[in-house]
């Protein structure tokens, strides 16, 4: 079951935290609870995703991205992913989530999450997101623009841009559809 409950919280308590600037990180803290683990007795894969979610909405309601979205009947969606897993997220620990947006193209934002279990990373995903309306993905500058950010994209850290880069050799639509 999607953790709505956490997400609500989260917006709520990200509304009473100071405005960010879009380029800056979202800071939030959370728990590991028995409903997030599977058979390995750690948090399940798919959960830390669905964690990671929260993240991304305590950030955009810091830097007026819901708002904007609300007003301008726009949508947000993850158009990509490529997460690491380094360390075991154990039943009732407490972690600590940083979420930011490292760049962006004339399509989409590029983001990254970590998790960490005090000083140790447990979790890194870097995401492609976009925003969309009727017509399809809406252009980061005009979202940007909505939020109040008339700036170019930092120049992406080597990594990210690599992964771009290899992504984009990626065939699509995939050839084995398992049909043949």
């Amino acid at each position: 079951m999607y953790p709505i409950i956490r997400v609500i919280k989260e917006v709520l308590r990200a509304r009473r935290m100071p405005p960010l600037h879009a380029l800056d990180s979202h800071v939030s803290y959370h728990r590991c609870w028995p409903q997030d683990i599977d058979q390995y007795m750690e948090m399940n894969n798919g959960r830390i995703l669905s964690i990671l979610d929260i993240g991304r909405t305590g950030l955009a309601q810091r830097v007026g991205l819901l708002g904007a979205l609300t007003k301008n009947r726009w949508g947000l969606t993850i158009a990509g992913s490529s997460a690491r897993y380094r360390k075991r997220i154990r039943p009732f620990v407490k972690f600590r989530m940083v979420s930011k947006a490292v760049g962006w193209s004339e399509r989409f934002f590029y983001m990254e999450q970590t998790i960490w279990i005090g000083d140790e990373c447990a979790v890194q995903v870097l995401y492609r997101s976009a925003v969309t309306d009727k017509n399809g993905i809406v252009n980061p500058a005009l979202v940007f623009a909505a939020v109040g950010m008339d700036q170019p994209s930092p120049e992406k850290p080597a990594w990210v841009q690599a992964w771009i880069d290899a992504d984009n050799t990626r065939p699509w639509p995939p050839t084995d559809n398992g049909t043949s």
